[in-house]
């Protein structure tokens, strides 16, 4: 076992006592308010009232062993989420909630600490025993990676090798070489020497990557500053912000604190063992770890992929890892994509405010709720479009709050145009399929409810979770042939993204699919009667239908189904297949169509407030009134 756990001697009993006991080599504390243990394995863990905790304390010259069973007597002091114990003659311990101000009080007294492993050790058994606020919270995760290169440097500056040498420190979870490297090492011929990475263990011996460092960037350092560091994680979680698929071992490369490895030429060279690629969609790419947006990045790295391996070539130093991540855009179509849909979003974003204004200023259709149903799409488009213009700009601002917001604000307007979608769908089911018994009470006050209030819960919901969970900020997207990486606001977290907006529009495409072949089908039947009909009266009269009429009752069908597809949002469904892989010719398709929503759905209103003038003429003439349903579907 760990020797500094050993010494977590903690927490009052009902009489103020901390007893321990060490059995089969397992070791248990047990408190009043929690319990901590630690098993053969090195497996601890701290609970207090069924929530995670933290256990610390100075150390202590009382030496304990298998067999060892007592009780210390003990004070307790309680303070702001942390409990203060002292038993007399031994030491003093204190207990933290795993909760973010606490360890984030943890983190800066680590820093008091003169012995680098010991404060190397305190950061990991504190990492370990709060492993769900690592996973959650990025300014855990932030503060956590600035402390330990604050570490890291104490320990090579504190425990150097002699020339020609190098010192070698082991953990469970990182390992960590110091090179000091003297000139002798480099009167070499190569342009590039080798230097080992620490192995944590010797069953992953083929994980470990190879490395190699240009020799004149190593020439240009004095030798008696000469001091490299090489580290290798067994676990990378403080290093995923954004649900990145991590497939190497990563390593960090560090100089002392007065040097720095950059624009190398040769550069770096790294050989990781990578696992194998299951998903043809997605590629491996080098990527270093940038430690000031807190975000892997391609920029100064290439990559050759070998049969099981994949080299990297990087012209700095940092954290380094191979990443599998999903094919990108080349630029060059991204540019093109881009400009289209920020020349068709601007004008779905005009033309939905047009509707708008069309809506506020004609009174006549203001009662009408086929027409109140399609300017509420059209607003939500004005919102989505609106606020997708900003995404990149949120990105660039210094305050978070800003591209968080932003990206909670085009979540919003998405959802808002999904679900839209769905009642135009419904509401046509109402009126075309379902024709009797259609009147409902304060149908459009229901339907802006759920228009509107169902995509706020949820949207609410999860930026009432962000301490826990971080979805919506800063999202790195990345194209193939540049390793360029373009910042936007939106979510961040892939699995939060498809496990409620792909399944949520794939729910109302499979409704409003449904409810489109239905009308499809009603209308073909309609055709055929009043085909038959035509046929009939051209017998009567002795005089046969023109295929005008007929191409003209065609063209008007088929524009109908196009205005329904538009309103009910089927377009959007192209994206069901370009995913997995880039489809180029699916992806013009879905920006042309979707950016462009706006405007189709302006047209649509501006030839229902045409029908609707000219028949309200029609009824203004005709002698006998013409009354109208409550719900009806212009």
């Amino acid at each position: 076992m760990i020797p500094v756990l050993i010494l977590l001697l903690l927490h009052q009993s009902l009489a103020e006592k901390v007893c321990i006991n060490i059995s089969d080599y397992n070791f248990r504390i047990t408190v009043p308010h929690g319990n901590i243990t630690e098993k053969l394995n090195h497996e601890v863990k701290c609970e207090n009232d069924g929530d995670p905790c933290f256990f610390g304390c100075k150390p202590s010259n009382k030496i304990w062993f298998e067999g060892s069973s007592a009780c210390l007597n003990a004070s307790v002091n309680v303070g702001n989420l942390t409990y203060y114990y002292t038993l007399y003659e031994y030491t003093n311990c204190y207990q933290c909630q795993c909760q973010e101000t606490s360890i984030l009080t943890l983190f800066h007294n680590l820093e008091g600490i003169d012995h680098g492993m010991k404060q190397m050790m305190g950061l990991i058994c504190i990492k370990d025993l709060c492993p769900d606020l690592f996973r959650n919270s990025h300014g855990v995760k932030k503060a956590f990676i600035r402390v330990e290169k604050q570490i890291i440097h104490h320990i090579m500056d504190t425990s150097q090798p002699e020339d020609g040498s190098f010192r070698s420190h082991r953990l469970k979870s990182m390992s960590l070489n110091i090179f000091k490297i003297n000139n002798s090492n480099l009167n070499v011929s190569e342009a590039t020497i080798p230097i080992d990475v620490p192995q944590l263990h010797p069953s992953n011996k083929s994980f470990v990557p190879e490395v190699w460092i240009p020799v004149n960037a190593l020439k240009a350092i004095p030798q008696e500053e000469r001091c490299l560091g090489l580290v290798s994680y067994m676990h990378h979680s403080q290093f995923q912000f954004h649900n990145e698929t991590v497939s190497s071992m990563v390593v960090r490369i560090e100089l002392s604190r007065n040097h720095h490895l950059q624009n190398l030429m040769p550069p770096i060279k790294m050989i990781f063992s990578v696992k194998k690629q299951e998903k043809n969609h997605s590629q491996l790419l080098c990527h270093y770890f940038d430690e000031q947006d807190f975000d892997w990045k391609p920029d100064g790295c290439e990559t050759n992929i070998g049969q099981d391996n994949v080299t990297c070539n990087c012209n700095h130093a940092t954290a380094f890892a191979v990443l599998l991540i999903r094919i990108p855009i080349k630029e060059a179509h991204w540019k093109i994509l881009s400009h289209i849909s920020y020349i068709g979003c601007g004008l779905s974003a005009f033309f939905s405010a047009s509707s708008l204004v069309i809506y506020v200023f004609s009174r006549s259709h203001k009662m009408d709720v086929s027409m109140s149903i399609h300017v509420a799409l059209s607003g939500a488009l004005f919102l989505l479009n609106s606020t997708f213009l900003l995404t990149e700009w949120g990105a660039t601002v210094k305050l978070e709050w800003v591209c968080e917001f932003v990206a909670a604000l085009m979540h919003y307007s998405l959802l808002c145009c999904f679900t839209w979608m769905a009642i135009e769908a419904l509401h046509v089911y109402l009126l075309l399929i379902k024709v009797f018994n259609t009147y409902y009470k304060h149908y459009i006050l229901k339907m802006s409810l759920v228009g509107w209030g169902l995509p706020g819960i949820i949207v609410a919901t999860s930026l009432c979770v962000q301490n826990v969970k971080q979805f919506y900020g800063v999202t790195q997207l990345t194209m193939s042939d540049t390793n360029q990486t373009n910042a936007i606001c939106w979510i961040t977290d892939d699995s939060f993204f498809y496990s409620l907006n792909l399944v949520y529009y794939t729910l109302i495409f499979i409704f409003n699919s449904g409810i489109l072949m239905a009308v499809a089908s009603s209308i073909c039947k309609m055709k055929r009667v009043l085909k038959t009909h035509s046929k009939h009266r051209a017998c009567t009269d002795g005089k046969s239908s023109g295929v005008p009429q007929k191409f003209s009752t065609s063209c008007q069908s088929g524009f109908t189904l196009l205005g329904l597809t538009c309103l009910m949002g089927i377009t959007w469904g192209l994206a069901f297949l370009g995913s997995g892989y880039v489809n180029y010719p699916v992806l013009y398709l879905f920006c042309i169509l979707n950016s462009l929503q706006g405007l189709f759905i302006f047209v649509w209103i501006c030839l229902l407030a045409k029908k609707h003038r000219r028949r309200e003429m029609e009824d203004k003439w005709s002698s006998t009134p013409v009354r109208t349903s409550d719900i009806n579907i212009q």
